[in-house]
């Protein structure tokens, strides 16, 4: 029986990934390179802020604006009070049936993920004490490090985790930490991709206690 959950935040419990990527999407069009919203998600979901700008700057072939992080900041602000920010469905039910104690280990900025989840309801299920960002570690995903800090911060043997993902990047930081991994492949996500870096995918979230047992 596992005795520690790691979910991540962004497409895994808070559909805000598609808002992410529209932004990205926006700022990048801004700044000659015409990627679209799903070459974005491709080649920056799941990852840490320096290492997207780091795959931009490759793509561009220079360094980008001092007030570049700023701009993408703004433009998803603009997104989430344009649309909105919605749990993923089935997210409550399945967080209300497991007993495990439960964390989170995202890619994003402490703040954001901790305000995102008030924001949806969801905090409550885990605290903002129990929220482990990249920004805590010396690499990020696919890096297995902050599954890792997420592990011992809780009390936990990484062979007692569960972690569940929707990216790539995600999955692999799970399984190179030593974890069973999850890869939650609803909501327009790529299953065999996930499949392929080694997740056990799923495509309901209130599936999930039945998977963890």
């Amino acid at each position: 029986m596992p005795t520690l959950l790691i979910f991540d935040c962004d497409g895994t419990l808070i559909d805000s990934e598609r808002l992410y990527n529209l932004a990205w999407a926006d700022v990048l069009g801004r700044h000659g390179l015409p990627w679209t919203v799903d070459e974005c998600a491709q080649r920056l979901m799941g990852r840490p802020l320096p290492d997207c700008y780091a795959i931009i700057e490759a793509a561009l072939g220079r360094r980008l604006p001092a007030d570049f992080q700023s701009e993408v900041f703004a433009a998803s602000d603009r997104w989430f009070a344009r649309e909105g920010l919605q749990v993923i469905d089935g997210v409550q039910e399945a967080l209300a049936r497991l007993p495990q104690a439960k964390c989170v280990a995202s890619s994003g900025l402490y703040t954001h993920v901790r305000d995102n989840l008030a924001q949806t309801g969801l905090l409550g299920y885990f605290g903002a004490e129990r929220i482990f960002t990249a920004a805590m570690v010396a690499r990020g995903k696919p890096a297995p490090d902050v599954f890792l800090h997420a592990a011992r911060a809780m009390g936990a043997a990484p062979r007692d985790c569960i972690v569940i993902e929707d990216s790539v990047p995600g999955v692999l930081g799970g399984r190179a930490a030593g974890m069973r991994v999850l890869g939650y492949g609803g909501n327009q996500h790529d299953p065999a991709a996930l499949r392929a870096a080694g997740a056990e995918v799923f495509d309901n979230m209130r599936a999930l206690p039945a998977l963890i047992g």
